[in-house]
């Protein structure tokens, strides 16, 4: 879906953006009316109360929206998409807000707070309230963001059944042909033909073949290689995941969605550089040809993987896409996956774990993150757990016993196909498990509006 902004010519009822402190003060300046309807009607400014007040012939003069306090904004974001939610349709203007309030954030929220999935229901048919860009303000790059936000979200909250590989491939396709870019497909036994023999080890049980997809864009500046694991749906495969643990895995194409979705964004900004996309899209299932545990398989680059656990399937797709990717010469790959249970034991669901040697890209990366209210947090390719992951038997172990440090280890065996490139990887839950402001339950992008704040900066644009 489309999220926009108000057009700045249309009549547009002003917004008031009060912090608690300050309330007094302001609500002495207004008009007697006004101040007595606030007050009788038990205005305090909390974080998204959302007020109207009156004005003549009863007309509605305007909003008053409650900021809080510093204190209370600590423990959130996108605080004005609260107050958005609760406001009739029409057009909004920003008249007065706190200074120092982060406006791109709040005007981002805003748009995020309109998004719906209505694939199978009937759409909303209020109009939704729209806020008018603030003078001198990038409407445009905010759009675009938050268009890219919900590509993303539409992808992850499509259930299997009409988002398994070949409408993983067909969105893909559709996005690669709105602006301009060459996108080709490598599917079933041609894997094989072609050296991507993980993928087809992992996909060939499913309803629907594996396939290895590619995107190109840009032809001139610094390169950028963006690889998203596209596991459409996983039962564990042989290993098989309990119900509970199953009942979210229409998910786990969460990386492939998010790097799209990042796509989308960039070359919605014609941001000058050179971009390759690339997404192994599979479905891990159960039949007569599912790859088994204690198999060995060799990977695109030679390496010889033990298979511990099919479970651990996302490492074995996004190792023979990065091993491709090594082939040729990037200024910074990036690989986004619902990769692993154990990042969401260490950090939640809220915050985004990345993996990088590079000191400076880490710094650049965690500023980005809190400036775009995106949290990201760097944790480590810890050299001794490089053991754990060398089974003896064959090069590599995809699910090392003992439960112990399953992030770490599982980026680490990612970084054995990553050549020399610049490396991040990012190990995103995708999931929005309660509704939150702008951000309501269900799938959602992590880490790559980070990511987008930080480029200039990795790739010197």
């Amino acid at each position: 879906m489309t999220l926009g902004f108000a057009a700045p010519d249309l009549p547009a009822t002003p917004l008031f953006v009060i912090e608690e402190a300050e309330l007094e003060d302001w609500r002495a300046g207004l008009p007697a009316t006004q101040a007595a309807w606030l007050a009788e009607t038990g205005f305090s400014a909390r974080l998204g109360e959302a007020q109207p007040m009156p004005g003549p012939g009863g007309a509605v003069a305007g909003v008053a929206l409650g900021y809080g306090s510093a204190a209370a904004r600590t423990r959130g974001r996108f605080h004005l998409a609260a107050a958005a939610a609760r406001l009739p349709g029409g057009a909004y203007r920003l008249a007065e807000w706190p200074e120092g309030m982060a406006l791109e954030e709040e005007a981002l929220g805003w748009l995020l707070a309109g998004y719906r999935f209505d694939r199978y229901r009937k759409p909303d048919p209020r109009d939704p309230a729209r806020l008018q860009p603030p003078e001198g303000f990038d409407a445009a790059r905010i759009e675009a963001i938050a268009s890219g936000e919900a590509l993303t979200r539409d992808l992850i909250n499509t259930p299997a059944a009409d988002m398994g590989p070949a409408a993983l491939e067909d969105a893909f396709f559709a996005l690669a042909g709105r602006f301009g870019a060459e996108a080709s497909a490598v599917r079933g036994d041609d894997l094989l033909a072609q050296n991507f023999p993980l993928i087809h080890a992992v996909g060939r049980a499913g309803p629907q073949p594996p396939r290895l997809l590619e995107m190109r864009w840009g032809s001139a500046g610094p390169r950028l290689t963006l690889v998203g694991k596209g596991v459409c749906f996983d039962t564990g495969g042989l290993n098989l995941k309990p119900g509970s643990s199953m009942g979210l895995m229409k998910k786990d194409m969460g990386g492939s969605a998010t790097v799209l979705g990042l796509a989308q964004t960039i070359m919605a900004l014609g941001l000058p550089l050179r971009l390759r996309v690339l997404v192994p899209a599979v479905e891990n299932s159960v039949s007569s040809t599912s790859f088994r545990p204690q198999d060995i398989l060799t990977a695109r680059n030679g390496l010889t993987v033990e298979v511990n656990n099919t479970d651990a399937e996302g490492r074995l797709v996004l190792a023979d896409a990065l091993a491709l990717a090594a082939e040729e010469d990037s200024d910074l790959t990036v690989s986004m996956a619902t990769l692993t249970g154990a990042a969401r034991v260490a950090v939640g669901p809220d915050i985004a774990p990345f993996y990088t040697d590079a000191d400076a890209a880490a710094a650049a990366l965690a500023e980005a993150g809190a400036r775009v209210a995106d949290p990201v947090w760097r944790m480590p390719f810890h050299a001794p757990y490089e053991a754990m992951i060398e089974p003896g038997i064959a090069d590599l172990d995809n699910a090392p016993a003992g439960g112990f440090a399953g992030s770490i280890t599982a980026a680490l065996f990612l970084r054995r196909f990553a050549g020399a490139a610049r490396y991040i990887h990012f190990d995103i839950y995708g999931w929005q498990p309660k509704d939150a402001p702008a951000r309501p339950k269900g799938g959602v992008g992590q880490g790559a509006r980070a990511l987008l704040d930080a480029l200039p900066g990795l790739l010197g644009l």
